[in-house]
């Protein structure tokens, strides 16, 4: 789940398979950069089996099992994306066993990734998707569901109404199972794997509560490194933060990488936080005991490649320093998705007009500015960004927790998720998304 490989090949299958269970039907939809169908004729299924132009078809395969065909270098360039729909009449997909997404090279029948799938309650769920980045296309596993079948999943892509299911297809015969696609993820150690797989799960919770399952998004995070926050650098628990962090990438990120930045008096870009680098990432990268020793004498230690050296950071808060930081790299680095800033700070903002003005100037951009207090101290015009007038949208959330690590994973995710939905939806009305 969020495993994404470049797409090398002009023409693909998507093979949705099964082992036993009830029958799955599969469709295609053609979604623009907002993530949307542009009409009915977007949808391609077994009753529909051929999109305009026919870049997009409903096809079967030799062994009994769901499919379409895309000839990517056929799609109009107002499709961003296309994502594989599965979902059942009869229960739940749980009662499916060894259901699993095959991308196959269609002219020389190379299987490019699989993708093995355990849903439980959902009646209906994006297997994949294709999607353009940067000019290339790419394929994503995402395995995301919904409880409320095809409609469901019809209205949040909007699907016109009525939404009614198109019909389900013979039962393919039994496939074999299918090798899970690995990426950064087989680096880690085995138990931060599995907290990460177990994370992935949850946020994809969080996700669907908020009405977001396949949406994509650039992920950034930023991390305070002021003075305060020596004790929670030394405790591991900055550490702790960019790990569960990961895993909202590992889902909204097309990529499943995070670009980062630490800041205090200056801000610093840090390197990209790739998954497979995640256990040494913090500790590579920012030299977390100079935060102590700032304007001693004592001799520092030599730097490594890549690291920051935190005395040329300093030790007050700045955030309006790395807010238009982030900014430029967003306008200088654009792409056609939503972003989303994850901005961890123990607070003791002072700068609230400056910080004030740049959020207000990023109310007509495309991200959205998730700030997380840790702790209880001050947090200025953050705690009541959101009863200021005169924006575009309302651009930024905030919430405060006395202790992080205290806070299990459904409640952070639920949290750190709430607000986003709501901005992509005011976002879109208010052209700022297109």
């Amino acid at each position: 789940m969020g495993a994404n490989l470049p797409v090398d090949v002009d023409r693909v299958r998507l093979e949705l398979g099964r082992a036993d269970g009830p029958a799955v039907s599969a469709a295609a939809l053609l979604l623009t950069g907002a993530g949307r169908v542009r009409s009915g004729a977007d949808l391609v299924a077994r009753d529909q089996p051929g999109a305009p132009g026919d870049a997009v078809r409903h096809v079967g395969t030799p062994d009994g099992a769901e499919a379409v065909e895309v000839d990517l270098a056929a799609l109009p360039d107002s499709t961003e994306r296309v994502a594989l729909c599965a979902w059942t009449g009869s229960g739940t997909l749980g009662r499916v066993t060894g259901l699993r997404l095959r991308l196959v090279a269609a002219g020389s029948g190379t299987v490019l990734a699989h993708f093995d799938m355990a849903p439980r309650s959902e009646t209906a769920l994006v297997a994949g998707e294709l999607y353009r980045r940067e000019g290339r296309w790419r394929f994503r596993a995402v395995g995301q569901g919904y409880d409320h079948g095809f409609a469901g999943l019809a209205a949040d892509f909007g699907l016109p109404a009525p939404a009614r299911a198109p019909r389900p297809g013979p039962a393919p015969r039994p496939a074999p199972p299918a090798r899970p696609q690995t990426r950064g993820e087989e680096l880690l150690p085995a138990d931060m794997g599995e907290r990460l797989s177990l994370r992935k799960q949850q946020v994809a919770t969080s996700l669907r509560k908020g009405g977001l399952t396949g949406v994509t998004a650039r992920v950034i995070l930023v991390l305070d490194a002021s003075g305060s926050m020596s004790g929670l650098y030394a405790k591991g628990t900055v550490a702790r933060v960019a790990e569960r962090m990961a895993a909202v990438a590992a889902l909204l990120d097309d990529d499943g990488t995070m670009q980062a930045w630490t800041f205090a008096t200056r801000p610093a870009r840090l390197p990209d936080l790739h998954l497979g680098e995640l256990p040494e990432w913090l500790r590579l990268h920012v030299r977390v005991g100079q935060l102590g020793v700032i304007g001693r004498k004592k001799r520092p230690k030599s730097r490594a490649d890549g690291q920051v050296d935190m005395r040329t950071v300093g030790i007050q808060n700045e955030e309006q320093k790395v807010i238009a930081d982030v900014r430029a790299y967003v306008r200088d680095h654009p792409v056609p998705l939503p972003t989303l800033v994850l901005f961890f700070s123990d607070g003791g903002v002072y700068r609230s007009k400056e910080i004030e003005r740049e959020l207000r100037a990023a109310a007509d951009e495309p991200v959205f500015w998730q700030f997380v207090g840790l702790g209880r101290s001050h947090y200025g015009v953050l705690e009541y960004f959101d009863t200021l007038p005169g924006r575009t949208v309302d651009n930024v959330g905030f919430f405060a927790v006395d202790d992080v690590d205290q806070v299990a994973d459904p409640e952070l995710y639920d949290r750190l998720l709430s607000e986003f939905p709501l901005w992509l939806g005011a976002a879109r009305e208010a052209g700022v998304l297109r």
